[in-house]
Formats: structure tokens, C-alpha cells, sequence
């Protein structure tokens, strides 16, 4: 859902490009099916043991050698191309637009970079929640210390990784939606507010007749 939610902040970008919305949608089915696969893969090598942790019956998963670990790394290492790929095509379009807002002067189109603006501060963020989940996963592949069931260091990192990816999926990426619907209430309001300020504006060059006794 998040990566839709990318490619359709994309899309809006690029003004409705067809041939932008068709490169990305090409770039996430490759990545998608190319993740599928190797985890699939991996998946199908795995076994899962009975441990018993204070008094608690756990299955925990088990791969004899580190093919897993490899595959898991090369799942992560996909996908944060993929975020790049979208982070970089984000980045060099608020460039441009910026750019072009600078020839027609601060007033022209202030609203159109007020708006790229949210929209790159939402996707930085977000990209940066994506980086350290992955550089966490992938630290756990690859250090044995970490995938040590038996050790506590392992159960706390587990549980530093699993929040993180918690914040990251359904604080920070609803906010690719959020933070671009409270830019467009907060830009109706003002706009009612200008509204209202006009039409006081005209009530009072109104010129009330009154008789001479008055």
C-alpha cells in the first residue's frame, strides 16, 4: 500500500505523466515479483523449532547455513532501490518546479511550491524511516550475535526493529496522505477566510441613504 501510495504521489508530480506512471509501475512489478520469488524461496528452506522461554511454548524459524539471511538481504536491498529510484524522481521534479518559480517571481505560484514543499518534507521523512528499518534488517542478517535466539540482546533488537517498522508503516506512511490533506484544509480555509475578508471589505462601501431629519 505504501508504494502505491509513491507512485500515485508520483503520478501527480509529473502532472499525470503516462509515460512516468508506466516506468514506475513497470519498476515496482519487477522489484514486487523479484521479492516474491526470493522469498518464496527462502521459505521454502526454512524449519522452525519448539523453544520453551519463561514457561512460553515459541516456534522459532531455522535455516541450516545462511542461504536465507542471503536471501532476505537481497529482498531489502531491492526494495531500498526502489525507494531510492522514487526518492531521486521526487527530488529532481521539486527541483525543477522550484526552478521555474524562481523566473516568474516569489508571488507566482507560491501556492505550487508551498505544496511541493509538504509534499518533499513528507517523503523525507518518510525515507528516512525506510533507511534505518532496512540498515536494522539487514544488520540482523548479518551479524550472528543478533540472530543468537538464546541471547537477550537479540530478543531487545528484535523488539527495536519490530517498532520501528511499526512507526514507519503506519505512522510515517498514512502521513504521505496526511500531511498533503492538511495542506489542501488549510489552503480552503484561507481561501473562505479571503472570501469573507472581501465581502466585508464591499460591505462597507456601501452608502446607506438616510432623510434629512437625520
Amino acid at each position: 500500500m505504501l508504494e502505491v501510495i509513491l507512485i500515485a504521489r508520483l503520478h501527480a508530480m509529473y502532472q499525470q505523466s503516462k509515460q512516468m506512471l508506466i516506468f514506475l509501475i513497470l519498476i515496482f512489478l519487477i522489484v514486487q515479483i523479484s521479492c516474491g520469488a526470493i522469498t518464496a524461496v527462502g521459505n521454502s528452506q526454512m524449519t522452525w523449532e519448539e523453544l520453551i522461554v519463561s514457561g512460553n511454548y515459541l516456534c522459532i524459524p531455522y535455516v541450516e547455513g545462511g542461504t536465507s539471511q542471503l536471501m532476505i538481504s537481497i529482498t531489502w536491498i531491492l526494495l531500498t532501490v526502489w525507494e531510492i529510484v522514487a526518492l531521486c524522481l521526487a527530488v529532481w521534479i521539486a527541483v525543477k518546479h522550484f526552478r521555474e518559480l524562481r523566473r516568474f517571481g516569489p508571488s507566482t505560484g507560491s501556492t505550487i511550491g508551498d505544496c511541493f514543499t509538504v509534499l518533499m518534507k513528507t517523503h523525507m521523512f518518510y525515507f528516512a524511516s525506510f533507511v534505518a528499518v532496512s540498515s536494522l534488517q539487514l544488520l540482523a542478517q548479518e551479524d550472528p550475535a543478533i540472530t543468537d535466539i538464546n541471547s537477550t540482546g537479540s530478543w531487545m533488537y528484535t523488539a527495536i526493529l519490530q517498532i520501528s517498522s511499526a512507526v514507519q508503516m503506519f505512522i510515517l506512511g498514512p502521513r504521505l496522505i496526511l500531511g498533503v490533506r492538511e495542506y489542501h484544509a488549510k489552503l480552503v480555509a484561507n481561501s473562505d477566510a479571503a472570501s469573507g475578508m472581501t465581502s466585508i471589505a464591499f460591505q462597507e462601501r456601501i452608502h446607506i441613504s438616510t432623510s434629512n431629519s437625520v
